[in-house]
């Protein structure tokens, strides 16, 4: 009887499948592995959280006294002044805050009815659109002096330029006050030896308000100066000298380098200085009050006054958001104007 020969080409398939099943054994191993190790991964996220949560503790402790300083002196009061804006609050709802009625936006409304208000609305616009490029140009003009025309003396000028600014501000009104005094100040004075008569700065409504600016500029040349200095020196030396190599003028290096590489300090005095001057309050309330005649008023004077002076604090908290948005929408439209400059 004959018997058959198993194929030859059967074994090697046969073998074939043994390898392919085995490799497919290991790779789910491998697999199941895997996922063990990313399961004790997923355990283990625990402690590490919570060692992350005990490197953090030094420095929430250290933050917790601003933070509780910050809450109680500034975020609620102005949540609770957003809030009074809405109300009619005066003196006699201080023993009782929530007896103030709900007005609505009628403060809103009042306020731009206001002849008052409107008033210290313009001469505050006033005060930023004079005093503001005189601060920036004066403070600008005084770095680049500094920076390039004085030597030994460098350092005098620098803390002269900027005494005002650390100054108390009654101690600058006291000054200010007897220089422009019409009778014994030191303009008259220096008028009489001439043979002309000095005006009354402060008392006139056409003088009373530039001079309040001039003395504004005085006083805050010394931080857009240093902070210019900052910026001209951070200007490389060989822009300088290549543009002086090519034949560049004095004016053609200030114009064509220093400018154009200033303009990020630039926008940044420009954005701050404009921001205090729209807050103007020290200068009218302590040389003026705001007179003659609501010349020199102001919108921060005003605020002051109503919520002070007459007990208005619902109609007061209302001046103060008009002039925070009035602040947000100035600060936004430089930032605008010059964003694409400074790239």
């Amino acid at each position: 009887m004959a018997t058959t020969t198993p194929s030859r080409r059967g074994v090697p398939d046969r073998a074939a499948k043994a390898r392919s099943g085995a490799g497919a054994g290991a790779r789910t191993g491998a697999r199941a592995r895997g996922l063990a190790r990313a399961g004790r991964g997923r355990g283990g996220a625990g402690p590490r959280k919570d060692r992350l949560s005990v490197q953090n503790l030094p420095g929430w402790m250290f933050s917790t006294p601003f933070l509780a300083l910050f809450l109680t002196f500034m975020a609620v009061p102005i949540v609770a002044t957003f809030v009074m804006s809405f109300t009619d609050f005066g003196l006699p709802n201080v023993a009782d805050p929530f007896s103030a009625e709900f007005t609505g936006l009628q403060n809103y409304t009042r306020l731009f009815g206001d002849e008052r208000f409107l008033t210290a609305l313009f001469n505050t616009f006033y005060f930023v659109v004079v005093g503001v490029p005189l601060t920036v140009g004066a403070g600008l003009f005084a770095a680049v002096l500094l920076n390039r025309g004085v030597g030994r003396l460098r350092t005098f000028f620098r803390v002269g330029f900027y005494a005002p600014v650390v100054t108390s501000i009654v101690a600058v009104a006291v000054v200010w006050r007897f220089v422009l005094d019409p009778a014994d100040g030191l303009i008259s004075g220096l008028a009489a030896e001439v043979g002309l008569h000095s005006p009354d700065f402060l008392g006139s409504k056409l003088l009373a308000m530039p001079s309040l600016i001039v003395m504004a500029v005085w006083r805050n040349l010394g931080t857009a100066m240093v902070l210019f200095l900052a910026g001209l020196q951070g200007i490389p030396t060989e822009v300088r000298e290549a543009a002086r190599l090519d034949g560049a003028s004095v004016w053609q290096e200030f114009r064509r380098i220093t400018v154009p590489l200033l303009r990020p300090t630039m926008l940044y005095v420009s954005v701050m200085t404009t921001i205090g001057f729209l807050n103007v309050f020290e200068e009218p309330f302590v040389m003026t009050e705001g007179g003659p005649d609501n010349a020199t008023l102001t919108v921060s004077l005003d605020m002051y006054e109503q919520g002070f002076k007459f007990f208005h604090m619902g109609y007061a908290s209302a001046m103060a958001y008009v002039l925070f948005t009035v602040i947000l929408a100035v600060t936004l439209l430089q930032l605008r104007l010059l964003k694409d400059k400074t790239r």
